[in-house]
This record gives structure tokens, sequence and C-alpha cells, in this order.
């Protein structure tokens, strides 16, 4: 206990709804004032401070709940003018310290506590400086510090956020970055995917602490059995700040032993959504190897951490979306919807893009055309929906004897353009010819074996697309005029 002539007759107020926490305060610190005065409610408190000069107020928020009791607390803090203010907040509570904080200065601890641990926050609550002048200038140096180290962090994030083409590069980057922080010895990012699937998306560690392993899994770390008291987890889950000042206060043992074992003495988590009250996208994790008393100005500067990681995730998924959709257009406009083969356009393109090239380093180039003999017969006698699944066997069964070099692409209705690279006439008549006539054995769900009717040019140095497109079209009119189901080779 505190030595009775420390005391200086200091009044105390000491304000917790349950009395059985009162009971316990008095017992611990109530000989550390000349007079303790108990509250049980605010109205309580209010009254009493009221009435006289009270050197430190302690509010210990165990058991309130609620806006409306927050917003009260504050009016009290507030209330105080910058006299000492003591605050015991449970850890998973930890979110309105910020909040008090704006009301006005405070000293914290995060509870459970204990006696001997009360007993020191409270001297150092009620303690005045020997030399005022000596202690102001130490908070202007002490808070210059605080400021170089919080726009360190800040720059050294804002580079690491310029990788939002690679999510997981940037995760990494930004752990990276975040263990510039003075004490830091650890980071995480964990990042929501569908479905309320947690993961973590990347930890940078100073001391070997690998959370993956400690929480049993690396995705769906909701399903953790340390769920509702690991700090990075309840930030998810409450979307709120969560402050563990100490690994036991969690109530695992095993959990503090293995925090214990990698120097972790506290443990800050924040969720990451990119606007208040908006859905929560995962959080971020600092593990520090000593206690630090947080300013309302390092509190702030960490939400901002937070939101800017948040930001850099919306916006590196939104790129992806957006990169997909892209590409999802592209197809549309390059790709023929009903088979899959690439349409008139590209299949154009392609020709043309290959007469250039051969040209250019004198390879041999053919394209081969050929078409659905009777087309029109089998949707008269079978309707468009097993002529469209004729269409799409058809593309198939040729498209899986190319080689990966060439393209199949659709021209018209039931006729199609192959560009074969590195091939002469001679090899290419072979392909038609085993095109035809796997044509002919396949057997079409819903109607007849349909043949197909081909034409093959090798393509000359000197000649353009259109040039191809004519011959082949006059040799595809000759094979259906030889009485189809057969090859004709396109005259230069």
């Amino acid at each position: 206990m505190a030595d009775p002539d420390s005391r200086r007759d200091h009044v105390g107020l000491f304000l917790n709804l349950a009395g059985e926490r009162r009971t316990a305060f008095q017992s611990e610190c109530g000989e550390m004032f000349g007079r303790l005065l108990l509250a049980d409610t605010i109205d309580t408190a209010v009254a009493s401070l009221g009435r006289q000069k009270v050197d430190l107020m302690v509010v210990d928020l165990g058991g309130f709940e609620g806006a409306v009791e927050l917003a009260a607390v504050g009016a009290l803090i507030r209330g105080r003018n910058g006299a000492p203010t003591l605050v015991l907040c449970p850890y998973v509570s930890s979110c309105w310290l910020p909040e008090l904080m704006a009301c006005g200065p405070l000293h914290y601890r995060i509870t459970p506590i204990l006696a001997a641990e009360t007993q020191q926050a409270v001297r150092q609550a009620l303690a005045a400086p020997l030399d005022a002048a000596a202690a102001a200038q130490q908070v202007l140096l002490d808070k210059e510090k605080e400021l170089r180290d919080l726009l360190t962090i800040q720059r050294s994030l804002q580079r690491a956020l310029g990788s939002i083409d690679e999510i997981g590069i940037m995760a990494s980057q930004v752990c990276l970055a975040l263990c510039s922080f003075p004490g830091v010895r650890h980071t995480a990012l964990l990042h929501m995917k569908e479905r309320g699937d947690l993961q973590l998306m990347a930890q940078e560690s100073r001391n070997h602490l690998d959370i993956g392993r400690l929480m049993g899994r690396r995705d769906r770390l909701l399903q953790s059995p340390l769920h509702e008291i690991f700090p990075p987890l309840l930030a998810v889950a409450t979307g709120e700040m969560v402050l563990l000042d100490a690994p036991e206060k969690a109530g695992d043992p095993e959990l503090a032993l293995s925090l214990h074992d990698r120097d972790v003495q506290m443990v800050l988590a924040l969720p990451l959504r990119n606007e208040p009250g908006g859905p929560v996208q995962g959080a971020i994790s600092f593990m520090f190897d000593r206690h630090l008393q947080f300013s309302r100005e390092q509190f702030a500067c960490f939400a901002s951490l937070a939101q800017f990681v948040s930001f850099a995730l919306g916006m590196s998924e939104l790129k992806h979306q957006n990169d997909a959709l892209a590409g999802k257009l592209t197809q549309m406009s390059t790709v023929d919807a009903l088979t899959g083969a690439a349409n008139r356009r590209k299949g154009e393109e392609i020709l043309d893009n290959e007469i250039r090239r051969a040209r250019r380093y004198g390879l041999e180039l053919a394209a081969i055309s050929f078409d659905i003999d009777n087309f029109r017969s089998v949707n008269d006698l079978y309707g468009y929906p097993i002529g469209d699944q004729a269409l799409r066997v058809v593309a198939g069964t040729v498209s899986a004897r190319l080689r990966t070099s060439d393209t199949l692409a659709r021209m018209r209705g039931e006729e199609f353009m192959i560009v074969a690279t590195h091939t002469g006439a001679v090899d290419a008549l072979k392909l038609a010819e085993k095109l035809r006539a796997t044509i002919a054995d396949t057997e079409l769900p819903g109607c007849d074996t349909v043949t197909i009717s081909l034409a093959v040019a090798q393509v000359a140095p000197d000649e353009g697309v259109s040039a191809v497109l004519e011959r082949l079209d006059a040799a595809l009119h000759r094979a259906k005029r030889s009485g189809r189901n057969c090859v004709e080779l396109a005259m230069p």
C-alpha cells in the first residue's frame, strides 16, 4: 500500500456499475487517497464531481454498454477540463479509447488488471512532475518524436501501396512497411474473401512468429478456435479496433505462452473497411515487444493506416475485376459465342498478321475454308437448336485436331476458316482430308451425320487477305459442284 505521507489528502472518485468491482478497487487503492468516493451510476459521479474537487477520477468501463453510456462517460471526461482521469477498459471494448481521448486527456489501462498494476496506474496518474517546465519540455520532445515515427510509417506505407497490380505483393510490402513503427516485431494482413473466407494474406515477422501456425490454419480463419479472443480475428468479427496490452488478458494460457515465447508484449488489431459502417474487408495486426501507452494521435494514425490499406485492397480488387471484365469484353468482340471459334473479324486479323510474318521470314502458310453440306436441311428437318448443336460439334471436333499455332474462325453461318502456320499446300491438303473423314464419321446428337466440303490455299508471298479469301471461296464452290464431302485446292 502507499505511504500515508504520500497521499497528500488526494480525493479520488471511482465509477463502476458493479458493487463487487467498487469494493475491490477500494480494497486495492483506498489507502492511496485521503478520501475515495464510489459511484455506481454516471449521475452519482456527476453529483460527486459537482460537490467537491476530485484529484483523480477513475472510470472502470467493465459493464458499460452502448453509445449512450459511452457518450455520458465522454461528457464526464470533458467536464474534467484536463484534470487527471484514469480509464480502465476491457480489451474487448478497447475501441472506445480513441473516442474517449477526443473528450480530453486521460491515462488508460486494459482490463482485466492485477491489483499491483492498478496501484501503479493510480500512482502515475496522481504523480505531479517535480519540474513542471522540464516536464512540459519533455512532452514536446515526445510529441516531436511521435510525429516523426508516424510520418515515417506513413511514407513507408504509401510506397508499399503502389503495387496494387499484384495484391499478394502489395500485402507483403504493407506488412514490411508497418514493421517500421518502433517496437513492432510482427505485422499481418488478413483479407476477407468470398462467403466469409478470412485468409492470411501476408505477414512480416521479426521474431520468427507464424500466426498461421498459431491459429492452426491460413484460410477460413474465423473458424479458428481463437476467433473470439485473438485480436486480429476479434477485430474482423466486431468491426472494431482491439488492443491487448498483455497476452494473458485474452484468457487463453496456451495463446499467451506462445506469444510470450516470441517476446510479444502487446497486440493491436484494426479492421479494414472502405467507409464507416461498410463491410469489413479484413484486418491488420501489430505485435509489439514492449508496453506502450498510445496517444490520441497515434490511435488516429493507426486508423488512417488501416483505411489506406482498405482503399488499396479495394482498388486492387476493382482493378482485377476491371481486367477480368475487359478480358470478357475482348473475348466477346473476338470469339464466336456459339462455337468458341474466333469470329470473322478476328480470323481475318490473324490471317493478315500471319501473312505479314510469313512474308518477313520466308515461311510457308496455308488457309483452309470449309462449310457444312446441306446445313439448311439440317435446320429445316431438326430445328435450329439441333443445327446449333451440330455447329458446336463440328467446330469442337476440328479444333481438337489442330495445332496450338493454328486458328479456327467462324466466317459466316456454317462456313469456317483455318489458318495453318508453317504449312505448305501438300500438308494442308492432308489435314483437310483428315478433317473431312473425321467429320463424316462423327455422330451428331439428334440428327443424321453431316459432311463438310473444304478448300485449301497456299498463301503466296505477295498475296493479301482479300485475295486469299476469294481463292478459297471459288475453290469451295467447286467442291460443292463436285458433289460435296470433298477437298478442292484453290489455284493461284
